[in-house]
């Protein structure tokens, strides 16, 4: 991460999250479900290196795989920063992508939300965090908490946010590399949609836990069933949003070098810290290029 090169471009942090817990409490009368959940940001995540444009033209030069651009949230964010303030700067675009697609651990959300609040900066906008988010939120539901920047307590569909300190934590990610689409999960009939409403206190005591869509997501697959079995031999694994991708809690790096060793080598992992802020956040705190 450093500030804007010669050649023109910025690199901007992009962490991915887990979630710590996660239920539904409803459904609205739009269709979208009322969730519950403690965003857990880490350490750990996808680099994205921006570039001014004068021309006004939003390109994209490097990004997820087997993603059409038009699609690609980062270019989408861009495009909506763009519209909603008028600005007739452009950008390139390139992700360095680290966090597997479909895990559930956020980066197309991740690489959204950093593309806005550094465009934010990068082009002058000045608009607060509250705005951003609003666009981010247009885009998906987990973009608002990386756009705030802090792990949190989140209600509605993900985008009512409470900052929530968390224990410092290591954590071993593990994608087997399944992934189920969020749309079929959440059509499931098997998914529990009426968990009683919880507080931070619930969770902080430990009486509200477990991921809703892991009975769904163990139905459907065989490999995510064994990986889950397999990590439960060390604590207690939890899979995160609605993907495939799992975590474990580990007492430190060490445990979960140990535990990293004695998984299926066809499955990916990584070792990544709990943060309370986000690494974009801090690096733009520290390192911002001047006005």
């Amino acid at each position: 991460m450093n500030q804007a090169t010669e050649d023109g471009w910025s690199h901007w942090p992009a962490p991915a999250k887990l979630n710590l817990f996660l239920h539904i409490t409803g459904r609205r009368a739009d269709g979208y479900h009322c969730l519950q959940t403690v965003f857990q940001l880490l350490d750990w995540g996808d680099q994205v290196a921006l570039r001014i444009r004068a021309d006004g033209r939003i390109r994209r030069e490097q990004g997820a795989a087997g993603v059409p651009e038009e699609q690609d949230l980062a270019v989408r964010a861009a495009r909506a920063l763009q519209q909603a303030s008028g600005c007739a700067l452009g950008a390139d675009i390139a992700i360095e992508k680290h966090i597997p697609q479909g895990g559930g651990f956020g980066g197309g959300s991740s690489d959204a939300a950093t593309v806005l609040v550094a465009l934010n900066h990068l082009w002058r906008l000045e608009l607060p965090l509250e705005a951003l988010a609003r666009i981010g939120l247009a885009l998906g539901a987990d973009v608002p908490v990386f756009v705030h920047g802090r792990s949190a307590f989140a209600e509605g569909i993900g985008e009512l946010l409470t900052p929530l300190p968390l224990p410092t934590r290591t954590y071993l990610l593990v994608d087997v590399g399944v992934t189920v689409p969020t749309a079929e999960l959440f059509a499931s009939p098997d998914l529990t949609r009426d968990a009683p409403s919880a507080t931070i206190s619930d969770f902080v005591s430990g009486s509200v836990r477990g991921n809703v869509f892991e009975p769904v997501l163990r139905c459907r697959s065989p490999q995510i069933a064994s990986a889950l079995d397999r990590l439960a031999a060390f604590g207690t694994p939890q899979v995160t949003g609605t993907g495939g991708g799992l975590f474990l809690a580990c007492a430190d790096a060490s445990a979960a070098r140990r535990v990293q060793t004695q998984l299926d080598p066809r499955w990916r992992s990584w070792i990544a810290q709990g943060v309370d802020v986000s690494p974009l956040h801090a690096w733009l705190a520290q390192y911002a290029l001047p006005r």
